[in-house]
């Protein structure tokens, strides 16, 4: 009976161990997925549009954003109608992330500055996983 109990013992502390394992790969392999804020705007007004452009860079870079696109660079229609005015992207580390910084108080402050002196689009996308 002790033989018994000794390997009865001995499969479960093996299944137990095995399993905290698989769950600690598993871990490492899930990657969060990078967030991407993708804006496209029309400058309507100029001057409040400066307002914004001091300060929103550096929110975004509190917030571990990037500028990936931004503003006035050559845009080509491939297909469809090229966008009036410019173009921007920001990555961030994830959606997350990037949900935090557009919901941030400091964000929130110069966002009226943005939507008053422009007319546009903007959206948060997942990315694909990180290779």
């Amino acid at each position: 009976m002790k033989t018994n109990y000794k390997l009865a013992l001995a499969v479960l502390a093996g299944v137990s161990i095995g399993v905290v394992g698989a769950k600690a790969i598993h871990a490492q392999q899930t990657k969060t997925r990078p967030g991407y804020v993708i804006a496209e705007i029309e400058v309507t007004d100029p001057a409040t549009l400066q307002k914004y452009g001091e300060k929103a860079p550096q929110i975004v870079a509190s917030f571990g954003g990037r500028y990936v696109v931004r503003g006035g660079g050559k845009i080509q229609a491939l297909e469809g109608e090229a966008p009036k005015g410019y173009v921007v992207g920001i990555g961030f580390d994830s959606v997350e992330k990037a949900r935090e910084c557009y919901d941030s108080p400091t964000y929130t402050a110069i966002r009226g500055f943005r939507q008053s002196a422009t007319k546009g689009r903007l959206f948060l996308v997942e990315g694909v996983d990180p290779q």
